[in-house]
């Protein structure tokens, strides 16, 4: 990856398409080029898909829980509890973690009814120890990606190191 591929990354990141006409417009690299580039980076498992962006309170999903799960080690726990925390109905993302706690759950939910519902599903399986769960107030800052934390400076030192 080179500077050219952090500028489009970036562009893309900023601007929310994929399409080349706009990342020239922002950028000015060629269309032509950015189209090449984008397709080699796809092939490289780089640009992972192409979803579009949903608000989620749009469609009824307004509360965010965030989950400590602590579970029973065993070789392989962590696996096999994670498997069955993200089949949960409304699990978004499940983290295994260093430290005190084991699990952090991510879920977004409509109303109370779910949380205590998800809650009660969670403590059905067998290897969780305890939960503690905890309301989201107010969002203060939540990125779909990452890289729009990042100064095209950084991220190409960071490409330039690897």
């Amino acid at each position: 990856m080179d500077e050219t591929d952090i500028r489009i990354l970036s562009a893309v990141s900023d601007i929310g398409t994929g399409s080349p006409e706009s990342i020239h417009d922002e950028t000015g690299i060629p269309k032509s080029t950015v189209h090449y580039r984008l397709n080699k980076l796809k092939e490289q498992n780089v640009i992972e898909d192409e979803l579009y962006s949903v608000d989620l309170s749009a469609v009824g999903l307004k509360i965010t829980l965030i989950t400590e799960v602590s579970a029973q080690y065993q070789e392989g726990f962590h696996t096999a509890v994670g498997e069955k925390l993200s089949a949960l109905e409304g699990v978004n993302k499940v983290y295994f973690m260093m430290g005190d706690i084991d699990f952090i759950v991510i879920s977004k939910l409509a109303d109370r009814d779910m949380v205590e519902d998800l809650v009660t599903r969670l403590e059905t399986i067998d290897e969780v120890h305890r939960t503690s769960s905890q309301f989201v107030i107010t969002t203060v800052k939540d990125t779909t990606n990452p890289l729009t934390a990042y100064p095209e400076d950084s991220l190409t030192a960071l490409c330039s190191d690897s």
